[in-house]
């Protein structure tokens, strides 16, 4: 990103945590319709067949969250609320803060040897280039069998040929993607016709009150701004968010 060379004189803004609630909400919703069997569930009331079945429960369940900042954290914080273990990728673990929601948190480096415990993988980091091909085959292999994929990053994280191989051997358990590496995903791609899979249009951070939000942040912004006092969510040009 050349946003310096373009505009040397200008602070560039993002609209970083705005998103965060709706993000945090799609996850919750996404292990909470895994560990209910929701898909199950849909094709039975599809196909009129009452039997019943077992699902199971998210308590004491360990996620991993990578990507702890405005979405992750509040990711962390919808996951201990329905009684989950909670552990955290962020790329300066000195940045954070601990509360109550999350139990610890590492390094990047250190995912290999998180990727074991993982219940529920929720990937909520940027597209960088140190983020890009960040999952792929190895990766997964990692991840406890019945693992579950929610990725609400962006597409490029995840080797997607990958993805679909384990969910077809139901190595992985299942995934809940509001991305993927070609949007709008093509029609022949398998992921939409997995029963272990939600395919969302790119639309989980969509929400009837996103316009007010961004109105609301431009407008603390707008009033630092004329008090030279420091602005919220500068963009970093290095880091590219």
């Amino acid at each position: 990103r050349q946003y310096p060379e373009r505009m040397p004189n200008t602070v560039i803004t993002t609209a970083s945590g705005v998103h965060a609630i709706p993000l945090a909400e799609f996850a919750a919703m996404s292990m909470l319709m895994h560990s209910r069997r929701a898909l199950h569930m849909i094709k039975e009331q599809y196909e009129k067949r009452w039997e019943r079945f077992s699902g199971t429960d998210l308590s004491g369940r360990r996620v991993l969250i990578v990507g702890l900042g405005s979405v992750g954290s509040e990711v962390a914080r919808y996951s201990k609320a329905l009684g989950m273990r909670v552990l955290g990728i962020r790329r300066n673990p000195e940045n954070s803060s601990l509360d109550d929601a999350v139990e610890a948190v590492y390094s990047p480096d250190s995912l290999p040897n998180l990727l074991p415990q993982a219940d529920f993988l929720i990937l909520a980091a940027p597209e960088t280039a140190e983020t890009r091909g960040l999952i792929g085959k190895k990766e997964f292999a990692l991840l406890p069998k019945g693992a579950v994929l929610i990725n609400m990053s962006r597409g490029s994280l995840v080797d997607e040929s990958a993805l679909i191989e384990l969910l077809m051997t139901e190595y992985l358990g299942g995934a809940y993607l509001d991305v993927f590496a070609e949007e709008p995903l093509p029609v022949s791609s398998p992921l939409w016709s997995l029963p272990n899979v939600l395919v969302n249009a790119h639309s989980a951070s969509t929400s009837d009150r996103e316009n007010s939000r961004i109105v609301d942040l431009f407008c603390k912004n707008l009033r630092l701004y004329l008090n030279s006092e420091p602005l919220l969510n500068v963009l970093d040009p290095t880091k590219g968010y």
